[in-house]
């Protein structure tokens, strides 16, 4: 995706947000960075066509910016290469929200004919049935949409439960929990990327072996592991919160078929130094294969290891969620002595800041 527009959603009053292949979103609790990831959990629902259920469960006031009193709808457009474009203006209405406008923007077509109005009027997005060409692309990007948080790592977290082999091989859940049945097919279809993925886990934990795979006769399996000291087959458990989600996270961005975008949320939690060095180049890996990545975060670590046009600092001011992506002619002449975690640690880079 070029660019994004989003207006009246949570505390994003009106943004216009050119996105690069890397986006990295740092700033204060609160400041709105995980509103923005959660727009794209919002677009999945409105291509899924649930989303008079998923408003309904949460309240229709906690997605009007300041609520319905100040905020009367909700509009985005989603710009792609080629002019091409997906749209959407949705009101409150007596049960929820109503789909006012839906466009579907397209290169080929004459600027008198831009959008396609597919405006339904109705609770539900009509994209799912639209036929035109630029239809496709923009359903199977909406249908690859996934926000990642692999932060609960405790003993009844999601790398605890079983998956099964043949139900849960496909992709890789947004909270890990199949993360054993996702990792038993890379083993068996791709070796060679199972090997990467080790090696790199071994990386940063030098005594992990290997994972132990052992399906039940019914295809449900547990992630297991082995120490290189010891015969012993250890659990999720016994592994550091840190190297669990590193693991999860070596997994999501080494995958043999990448998606179009990676979206996680603070990937860096418990994380070694080391670890998030490591984090690093796995972005920038992905980025250079064309998958977009978008990421929240608190750590001065990991922005240090990027350019600052992949960094975008989020505040709150007045209740309203201020992007702002740092300019390297802006900081040509610090750059020289600092790096841009030191910049924002001296307050030098004064957005982004922490509310102390």
């Amino acid at each position: 995706m070029n660019k994004i527009d989003i207006n009246g959603y949570k505390s994003i009053k009106e943004l216009s947000l050119k996105l690069q292949p890397i986006n990295i979103l740092i700033g204060a609790n609160g400041s709105g960075k995980s509103n923005f990831l959660s727009f794209f959990d919002f677009l999945k629902q409105v291509y899924n066509r649930n989303l008079q259920e998923f408003v309904a469960l949460k309240g229709i006031d906690t997605f009007l910016h300041k609520g319905d009193k100040v905020t009367e709808e909700i509009s985005t457009h989603l710009y792609f290469p080629n002019t091409n474009g997906y749209s959407f203006t949705i009101k409150k209405g007596d049960a929820g929200f109503i789909f006012t406008k839906e466009g579907l923007w397209y290169g080929n077509n004459p600027y008198y004919k831009n959008p396609v109005d597919a405006a339904s009027f109705g609770p539900e997005s009509v994209l799912r049935y639209q036929t035109i060409p630029r239809a496709d692309y923009i359903r199977n990007y909406l249908k690859q949409l996934a926000k990642y948080h692999f932060h609960d790592t405790g003993e009844n977290s999601p790398f605890n439960k079983e998956s099964n082999i043949e139900n849960d091989k496909y992709y890789l859940y947004e909270k890990g929990s199949n993360l054993g049945a996702y990792l038993y097919n890379i083993q068996k279809e791709k070796p060679i990327v199972y090997n990467l993925i080790v090696k790199t886990i071994q990386s940063i934990a030098p005594y992990f072996l290997d994972f132990f795979f052992r399906p039940e006769s019914n295809g449900n399996l547990k992630l297991r592991w082995q120490s290189k000291y010891s015969s012993t087959v250890y659990g999720v458990n016994d592994l550091s919160d840190g190297t669990i989600r590193f693991i999860a996270l070596a997994t999501l961005f080494l995958q043999p078929n990448l998606p179009e975008t990676i979206i996680i949320d603070e990937p860096e939690l418990g994380l070694h130094p080391t670890a998030i060095s490591k984090l690093a180049g796995l972005v920038k890996s992905v980025a250079a294969k064309k998958c977009q990545v978008i990421i929240a975060t608190q750590s001065t670590d990991l922005i240090s290891h990027f350019e600052p046009e992949n960094v975008i600092t989020v505040d709150q001011k007045n209740g309203e969620s201020i992007f702002e992506r740092l300019d390297s002619e802006k900081l040509k002449v610090w750059l020289e002595d600092y790096t841009i975690d030191d910049l924002w640690k001296r307050n030098i880079i004064t957005t982004g800041q922490p509310n102390f």
